[in-house]
């Protein structure tokens, strides 16, 4: 390890050393000060090694957002160990198939979550070990293995190739330079995502790197997010285009309520942002406070934008940042800006691979290193990245492209729509129609959003189908699944058709 890296777990004792009363990590009414979350990763670290946990080892974390999440995850750093986080809410089934890829030592879960392996609550582990006293901190080989399900739902695992280490000096090494996180002691992070995703789960973790306050939220809910902010005078804040459509659809009386002036950042990912939503929260927050990234889980390469920059490419995720990122053409070839194609990307020249996949084939490649995440989209003639949408859910209307995001963006500008996701259904006479599955308030009808759609939408884009639905249509991320929609609806037309 080179002189000026440390393990996580010791960059989390210099700060209980440094700052012993700041608080570190707060949820709900439970806040620890860094002196106390050291003790208590101290404590179930030295626990977790008594259970057979040892430097390298996988273990599963299956907890929701809370405290208890985070002292497992650096009790592990500790150790040496690797987090693979999953949702707490996969069923017994959905569990043990990702402990037969992760093949974790333990557990660490929820009662009722059961696999092949013993599992263990943070409780238990506590239970077993009252040593709070400091610990030598070692090294993992591999700071993390996310649990990824992508378009096809099938788990898989993307592991990370990087040690757990980071800066001595605060000084850290990442993708985007480190001020532009806007991330540091002095900063306060409300992150309402669930940890299990990427984006909270390396937000929480450079927060505390960093020595800021780290406010976790059990549950996202719109109003609570803004009460949140007030209550703890937030500086900082991680929300995906689901979370920010929620808060805008509060009433703005409600909205108003809330002093959120303190706020500085707000970076929205993990999902395409509705230029209409995106613009609103500029025109209500200030082009200054919104940035936003892309990038996947497997992080080749990532683009950064700011609010301003937007303003002057509305609807861009941005330009590259520590690599480079291509369109590319049907033949393999590199396209020209403005030319809308499949999106390439690939570290720095000579980089390690910044991830191994375990549970599926690796994205598509090229030759070169170049890799995709099967997105579609094209660059404007000063380098900015705007994306189309993905190249699995594109829909072909009589010979026509269309592409879902951009449907359901037009649908979700309506003030009714809760969510909405888009699908393509076979259709002998066009190929495929353009069905959509709305989540709405009381009172909106098919009618109703043809008439909101036909100033916004091209007449081949409309849905010719509108199916109404109760429940949320994104997870707790914002992803949605529309693969799995669509098999659904011709899996039950299918049905329909033979009983019929």
């Amino acid at each position: 390890m080179k002189e000026d890296l440390i393990p996580l777990g010791e960059k989390l004792s210099r700060h209980a050393q440094t700052q012993p009363n700041a608080p570190a990590v707060s949820c709900g009414e439970v806040t620890l000060t860094y002196a106390q979350l050291d003790a208590r990763v101290n404590r179930i670290a030295r626990a977790l090694e008594h259970l057979g946990v040892n430097i390298g080892d996988r273990v599963t974390i299956g907890l929701p957002n809370g405290v208890e999440f985070i002292q497992a995850c650096w009790a592990l750093w500790k150790l040496g160990a690797t987090p693979q986080p999953v949702s707490f809410r996969l069923t017994n089934v959905e569990l043990q198939a990702i402990v037969d890829l992760a093949d974790p030592r333990l557990v660490i879960a929820l009662p009722g979550m059961e696999a092949s392996r013993r599992r263990v609550t943070v409780e238990d582990l506590l239970a077993l070990c009252d040593d709070e006293s400091p610990m030598a901190a070692r090294v993992s080989p591999c700071a993390k293995a996310m649990t990824s399900g992508g378009s096809t739902g099938r788990p898989k695992l993307i592991v990370s190739n990087f040690p757990g280490v980071t800066s001595a000096d605060g000084t850290e090494r990442r993708l985007l330079p480190d001020d532009q996180w806007r991330i540091g002691a002095g900063e306060t992070m409300v992150v309402p995502g669930p940890l299990y995703h990427g984006g909270p789960f390396t937000s929480s973790q450079e927060g505390l790197v960093k020595g800021a306050h780290v406010v976790l939220m059990p549950r996202f809910d719109a109003e609570l997010v803004l009460a949140e902010i007030r209550r703890r005078r937030a500086t900082w804040l991680y929300l995906v285009p689901t979370m920010m459509n929620r808060i805008w659809r509060l009433p703005k009386d409600v909205r108003a309520q809330y002093d959120i002036s303190s706020l500085k950042t707000l970076w929205h990912l993990a999902a395409p942002c509705p230029p209409w939503l995106k613009e609103a929260f500029i025109r209500w927050l200030g082009p200054d406070v919104i940035l936003e990234c892309y990038g996947g889980s497997e992080t080749q390469v990532w683009t950064k934008i700011t609010g301003s920059e937007w303003l002057e490419h509305r609807g861009s995720v941005g330009r590259v940042l520590g690599g480079e990122i291509i369109a590319v053409g049907p033949d393999g070839n590199e396209l020209p800006r403005g030319a809308v194609g499949e999106i390439y990307m690939r570290g720095p020249v000579g980089s390690p691979p910044r991830y191994t996949v375990v549970g599926a084939p690796p994205p598509a490649s090229l030759p070169g290193g170049w890799e995709t995440l099967g997105d579609i989209g094209y660059f404007d003639a000063d380098g900015y990245l705007y994306l189309v949408d993905r190249r699995a859910d594109m829909i072909l209307v009589g010979g026509a492209n269309v592409y879902p995001a951009e449907v359901e963006a037009a649908i979700d500008e309506h003030p009714l729509v809760l969510s909405s996701a888009v699908v393509g259904l076979p259709d002998e006479d066009m190929g495929s129609t353009v069905h959509a599955i709305v989540q709405a308030r009381p009172g909106l009808t098919a009618d109703t959003l043809l008439v909101h759609l036909e100033h916004r939408l091209v007449g081949y884009k409309r849905p010719r189908t509108f199916e109404f639905v109760d429940e949320p249509l994104r997870d707790d991320a914002g992803k949605v699944r529309r693969t799995r929609l669509r098999d659904e609806r011709i899996a039950r037309t299918k049905l329909a058709a033979s009983q019929g």
